[in-house]
């Protein structure tokens, strides 16, 4: 652990640079800590799913009915706002 403390700056720039892809820190020999890069995350890919499916115009007939299912369902008494 002092090891660390002391050459911590050496340690993360070895994972930063990717000469070490992590560094385990121990105490007492047994594994404490990990130090990893956070570049080595993935990025979250948005539009995954682009031009896979069509999103249809609304129907305001369905609307109605769906509305309507909400308002008559036991889950939304009548006289409940929302």
């Amino acid at each position: 652990m002092l090891e660390a403390k002391t050459n911590l700056s050496k340690l993360v720039d070895a994972v930063e640079s990717g000469r070490e892809r992590e560094v385990i820190i121990a105490r007492d020999s047994k594994p404490a800590a990990r130090i990893v890069s956070l570049e080595a995350r993935r990025p979250i890919r948005l539009g995954l799913a682009k031009g896979e499916f069509v999103v249809p115009d609304p129907d305001p007939e369905l609307d109605a009915d769906i509305a309507r299912m909400f308002e008559e369902s036991e889950i939304f008494p009548p006289g409940t706002s929302w």
